[in-house]
This record gives C-alpha cells, structure tokens and sequence, in this order.
C-alpha cells in the first residue's frame, strides 16, 4: 500500500509478528546465493517459485492466491507474461501448493494467504521478477547458442529472434535451465508494457465455460465418501445424545459418527449423506446455549453506547467543542449480522495416510489451514499437503481463522477412521445458520457546524463484537481496539479539528462473526458518510462541494470524488420520473485497502416508499491497473453484493436461534434490482493497490443519500425498509 493505514497495517503489522514460526522470503523467489539457486524439477525450465516453462513452450504460472472470482490467476499470470514477453495463448495458470517459505504473501510476512485485496498489490513486482528472471535466462542460452551478444536478442510472443534465427521458449527451456539464475534484473517502464493496463481474456472464464474448472465439488476420488453434518441449532450448545439407527438405515449411508462440532454422517453420496443426517434423533445439551435474540443484542448495543468507550483516535477536544456548540447534530445506526453466503457453500476433501494428510479445497488462508491440520494430527506441517482449487467465492469466509470447517473434515475422517478420501459438504442451510457472521454493530455519532457550516467536532462511538478477539489474530488488538472494527472511522479523511472516535466490543456474545467483504468499512462507511451528508444538507451546502472542501489534503480522496461527480452530472437535474415518483442523486466516498472509490448512485421513489436504483457512477483510484476489465469487473460485482445486504440482508436471532436458513429469506438482489453500473478508472502511477473489497463500502451510503435527497427522510438502518420512504 502506498499511505498505511490503520485497517490494513494493523491485519499487517499482526500477520508479521503473530506467525514467526512460519518461515518466509522477502521475494519468495529463488535467487543465487546459499540457498537460491534454481531448483532440481523434473520440468524443462522452472527458474523460480512461479515460472514453469515446457519443452512444449508452455508457460505456467503458479498463482500463490486463489481464483475466487476476484481475478487473481489472471492478474499474476499477466505479471509474469508482461516481463517474460511470452504470448498471452501459451500461458496457463495453476494454485501454489501450501508452502510460506515460497508462497508468503508480502503484505502479511511470513504467511501464506489470500485476503485483504492484496494479490495484485503484494505480488506487482515479485511476480514482474519472476517473469523477468526467466526470459533474461532464455535471453543467455540463445545468444550462448547463437554466439551474439544477448543485448542484440529480441523476444516478443514468446519467441526469441536474432535477425533471421528464431526460437521458442520450448526450444530453449533445457539450456536455459543450466543456466544461474540472475541476481538483478531489469524490469520494463510502464510505457513499455504490452499486456499491464490492457483487457487480456480471463484465464479462468474459459475452463469455467467449458467444463474443466476444478472446484471441490468436482473431485471424485476412488472410494471417497460425502459427510454432512448436523450442527447444533444454538451457539455453544453441544450434544447430549443421539440414535443413528434410521439414519444407518438409509441406503448409501455408510458411517455416523459424533465430532466436536456436531454429528457427521457419511455416506456414498451428498443426498444419502443428508438423507442421514435428517433421519437422525439428537438430543441437545443447551445448558451453555446463547439464547438472546436481536433486539436484545442491540439493546444491549445501544446501553453501551451511552457510556464512553476505548478510544481508537483522539485529536483535539471533541467533548468540550460539542459541549460548547450550539449547532450540533446527532445520529444513531443499526447495522445486522449479515451471511457471506457465496454461491459454492463450504466443502473440503481429506485423505488421512499414514503419517500424512493431503486436502482439495479453495484454500484461502494456508499459514492458518496447514498448522492448525497438522497440529490436531500430530504431524509436522510439512506432512499435510494442500491442494488450492477454484473456489466458487468467499467473500472473506474461506478465510477461516481457525480452520473451521478443515478441521471438522478432518476430525470426520479421524474418528470414523477412514482410509478413503472423505468430502466434507456444508448445505446452504448449514452456512446459513451455524457459521460466521459480518458483526452487528450500533454507531452513535455527533458533530458540531461552525458559522461557516463546517463540523469543528465530531464524536463517533462504535459498539460491536470483535472478530479478532479470541482467535489467531488476537495479537492484531492493541489497547484494546479490535482496527477491524474501527476501519474507515479512525482514519476519517475530512479535515475536522477536534474528533474523536471510540469503541464497546462486547465480550458476552458467542456469535461467531468473521470478515466479511470490505470488513469494518461495511459500517463504518456508510454512517460516516450518511451522516457527512447529513451535515452538508443542514448547513445549506451541495454534497460534493462540502466534503471537497474537507478533503484539501486529501487529493486522491477528492479525485475520484470529482471524476464520480463530473461523470454523473451532479448538479444538473435528474429527469423528472412518471406518475409523480420522486427521483434523488447521492454520493459517498471511501478508501480501504489503499484504494480510493467514489460512487453516486440515482433513484427513483414511489409514494408508497417501494423504489429503484437506476444508475450508479463508480470513479476508483487504485493505482497502476493491471487488468481495467478486471478492475470494472470487481467494482461493478462489489455494488451488486453491496446493493444486496443494503436491500435484503439481515440475519437475525430469536432466542439465540438464527432465523434465516437460505436464499428464500436471505435474498441477494435478482437482476431486475441490479440498476445500470459505470465504472471510471483514474489514471495512476502508483503501485496498485487492492480492488476485490473496494467497491463495497461506498454503495450503501450513496443509495440513502439519494432517498434522502429524493424524500427527504434519512436512513439509519439496514436493511433499507420502504415503510420508512412513504411520501
């Protein structure tokens, strides 16, 4: 990232210093040196950890992130191939084996995942190095072979050229892997780049077009048995006792077997497998169960929020500026637990060997993934092979931290002692009722106008549960303060000259809550930027003029402002709607993972509250674009995930139970709600930052500040209820 910040340094500064035990390379590379040269493989041509290249003049590029739909495989292969100058056609793409020594992501340390929006950011020049260190080797074993100077050897499309001489990277793979590998290398200008900054087709749209995509619903290996497993109805509750007489009765039902995290049945296949598990008779020991339903979680909230809290940032005297005012604004919000919810639920296949375990799954977080298996197993780390798979999205939740449901399928294949690979298989209602959770979370805040209508004080109070506390990334909290839960609040950008923002984390409440695409810029954003709207509408002044004249030293925050404003045509009228509907415009800007997004999104209301969003104007800054296709891909994916849980998502409690169990009552957004998406990229030289999470956190403000603009009522709880827009 290019400016730290608190929400992505603190995640940073933790994964550093939390897992030391994990080893890693600042390039993760092999260069020359005690232990960098190139490693002995069978292949024709693989100089480092990411560059394999075949005696076929094929180039793989191994993808140390996972494709979950974010692009990855396509944006690393294109690092490679730009430097490389190999043909877009001969590359190929293939997940990275658990491996941190080789594997780390930079942003993290020592540490092997994908999250955060940093596979591009972490990889821009590892990758662009890998490329380059192999082609300046095939470079020297044509001019070797040539007997020319390597500086006179032109290569382009994956061939090589000395006037009339020509070669493939094929038929030069052998030699070149004779060769050392360089210690510096050279890398292009960006006006040089032929591939960085284009539209080059997907590497994984064709594989999942036609079949041959591997997910882990799609291995099939001889003998493999499909567990289910019935989770208990109530967090903490666990079980008392259970007959699987009718469950073993149900043809293709093999085992039954209790776990901690419940009792798995395991079967030929996933319908007899859930055949099973609905036949069961459990009886639940809920004498240690959470009972509470929502109301009385935000209510618990809001009684916290009346007292002073943690403080995350502080410059200033908030109190005494609010005190002293007679100008001052107040707001409070309610934001539910929200399901990620990803088109393919959790699954994950284990093989238990002698002294080994080997799993396929759409791994996201291997330095969490491979100890935590190893541990529970009594192998060293090195003995349990992970197999990274496409995963079918995520959204933050393959991203376990504690290993969850690798766990549970590893536990499955322990205790029913299964010397076949087992695939574990989480239903929609399994995700959806006993997993984790975006946190609720209550805001409270406050803020004074001067006589220019400016805010000179300003009071943020955030009370929700951590979704660090108590896992691996405990070490993550300092003073206290959970930086997920405050993102987005403690590096506000306006210039306000006393302000002050504090934090409640809750301790009583069992709900697991986990990251959830764009983490605490999901909250965060869209009360800081209702409620500068808020401020801009009081004081008589346009939105977008308000927060750019709060933004002066902030100029890529204001610059993706004016690009979203300008391309939007703020300040000229809407078209005026039929039959009397009210039409309304709104903004929001916001920056997480060091990428800067502003959106102004356009709707239309009816008298009875029911409206449409008709447009929505993104302007990103996210540095240098390796893929714009990608990039607007993402954006316009990330308004639709948001517009869901702005329009529809809620998870709700009712005496500790949740409520909803899948897509009937927790409804992403039908595409008769999906309104009309630009997407404008700044130009930028700096180095590229995140865009999987970006495009999330501003949707939701810019939606309730157009319905305010258009019916003059503000929203303070999500998800939007059009009761509360009646004319």
């Amino acid at each position: 990232m290019n400016t730290p910040r608190i929400e992505n340094g603190s995640r940073r500064d933790f994964l550093r210093g939390a897992l030391q035990g994990a080893a890693g390379l600042t390039l993760a590379i092999y260069l020359p040196g005690a232990a960098n040269a190139a490693p002995v493989t069978t292949a024709a041509f693989e100089p480092n950890a990411f560059v394999r290249i075949g005696a076929d003049n094929t180039v793989t590029v191994i993808a140390k992130h996972v494709e979950m739909g974010q692009g990855a495989y396509t944006g690393l292969a294109t690092l490679v191939a730009e430097e490389l100058d190999a043909a877009w056609s001969q590359v190929s793409v293939e997940g990275a084996p658990a491996d941190a020594s080789r594997y780390n992501n930079l942003a993290f340390g020592p540490v092997q995942g994908t999250g955060g929006s940093t596979a591009i950011a972490n990889s821009f020049e590892q990758m662009r190095k890998a490329g380059a260190s192999a082609r300046a080797m095939l470079v020297s074993a044509a001019a070797a072979q040539w007997q020319v100077p390597a500086a006179e050897i032109s290569v382009s499309d994956g061939v090589l050229s000395h006037g009339s001489r020509k070669a493939s990277f094929g038929e030069l793979a052998n030699a070149a892997a004779q060769l050392p590998v360089p210690a510096e290398v050279t890398l292009k200008s960006p006006q040089d780049f032929k591939l960085i900054g284009k539209q080059a087709p997907r590497k994984d749209s064709g594989d999942k077009t036609n079949g041959r995509a591997r997910f882990t619903q799609d291995v099939h290996l001889p003998g493999m048995l499909t567990a289910v497993v019935a989770h208990p109805p109530r967090f903490g509750a666990t079980v008392k006792s259970f007959d699987a007489s009718k469950a073993r009765a149900v043809k293709g039902v093999v085992n039954v077997v209790q776990i901690p995290s419940g009792v798995a049945v395991l079967a030929k296949d996933t319908w007899s497998a859930k055949q099973g598990r609905d036949a069961l008779h459990i009886v639940w020991d809920e004498s240690r169960a959470f009972k509470l339903g929502s109301e009385e979680i935000f209510a618990q909230f809001r009684a916290l929020a009346q007292k002073p809290g943690l403080v995350a940032r502080n410059e200033g005297d908030a109190g005494a500026t609010l005190a002293g005012s007679t100008r001052v604004l107040r707001a409070a919000y309610d934001f539910p637990y929200l399901a990620h919810a990803a088109m393919e639920p959790l699954n994950c296949v284990v093989h238990l060997r002698d002294n080994e375990c080997e799993l396929w799954y759409g791994a996201q977080f291997q330095s969490i993934d491979q100890p935590a298996v190893a541990s529970l197993l009594g192998l060293p780390p090195e003995k349990v092979k992970i197999n990274m798979l496409y995963a079918g999205g995520s959204f933050g939740r393959r991203a376990s931290k504690d290993a969850d449901y690798i766990l549970e399928a590893v536990q499955i294949a322990r205790v029913a002692k299964a010397r076949v690979p087992v695939k574990l298989v989480w239903l929609r209602e399994d995700d959806m009722k006993g997993a984790y959770y975006r946190p609720a979370f209550h805001h409270t805040l406050e803020a004074s106008l001067d006589a220019q209508g400016r805010p000179d004080g300003w009071r943020h109070r955030l009370v929700g549960q951590s979704i660090l506390a108590g896992s691996a990334f405990a070490g993550m909290i300092k003073d206290g303060i959970d930086a997920v839960s405050v993102e987005g609040a403690s590096n506000l950008p306006y210039g306000i000259p006393a302000l002050r923002v504090e934090l409640h984390t809750p301790t009583d409440i069992p709900v697991p809550v986990h990251w959830w695409r764009s983490v605490g810029s999901t909250h965060t954003a869209y009360s800081t930027e209702t409620f500068i709207d808020e401020l801009a509408a009081t004081a008589g002044q346009d939105a977008v003029a308000y927060r750019l004249a709060l933004l002066d030293k902030h100029p890529r925050h204001a610059a993706v402002l004016k690009l979203a404003a300008d391309k939007a045509g703020w300040g000229q009228p809407l078209p005026a709607a039929k039959d009397g509907a009210r039409r309304g415009r709104g903004v929001a800007v916001h920056e997480s993972f060091g990428t800067f997004v502003a959106e102004v999104a356009e709707v239309t209301v009816q008298a009875d509250g029911a409206f449409t969003v008709d447009r929505v104007v993104c302007a990103v800054d996210c540095g240098i674009v390796v893929n714009p296709d990608v990039v607007r891909a993402q954006v316009e994916g990330g308004v639709g995930f948001a517009l869901s849980a702005a329009l529809h998502g809620a998870i709700t409690l009712k005496d500790g139970a949740v409520e909803q169990s899948n897509f009937h009552d927790y409804a992403p957004i039908r595409i008769t709600e999906m309104p009309k998406v630009e997407v404008h990229i700044l130009p930028s030289a700096e180095k590229p930052s995140g865009i999987g999470e970006p495009g999330v956190p501003p949707l939701a403000p810019a939606l309730a500040n157009a319905l305010a603009a258009a019916t003059g009522k503000r929203v303070r709880t999500l998800p939007i209820r059009t009761d509360e827009l009646k004319a």
